[in-house]
């Protein structure tokens, strides 16, 4: 079970549950990857609907990285992801959201 306030997200791969997150070390290596100005502009394309299928696999790499489980962009788009791609988009906005989320 994830612990949302963790900034964890869930997301069944191949038949297996992982727990995502971003870590400080995560974010920085996807800001890399992505070659954006700042996380913001990402957060700002997620939110305006305007993200691309290449940022969905960085954030769910990131996420597994951040979790634990080393899983490349590549490995992620030949996966099988329950829910398909509308999950593995939903699950990189959690991510990115959750990742800023301060805990009450």
């Amino acid at each position: 079970m994830e612990n949302r306030w963790r900034g964890e997200v869930v997301l069944v791969v191949n038949g297996q549950h992982h727990v995502m997150k971003l870590t400080l070390g995560a974010l920085a290596e996807l800001e890399d990857e992505l070659v954006e100005e700042s996380l913001m502009t990402l957060v700002q394309r997620f939110e305006g609907g305007g993200f691309k299928t290449r940022d969905v696999l960085a954030l769910l790499s990131a996420g597994m990285r951040g979790g634990g489980v080393q899983m490349d962009a590549d490995t992620l788009a030949q996966a099988d992801i329950d829910g398909g791609p509308m999950r593995a988009a939903q699950a990189a906005a959690e991510l990115l959201a959750r990742a800023f989320v301060v805990a009450p």
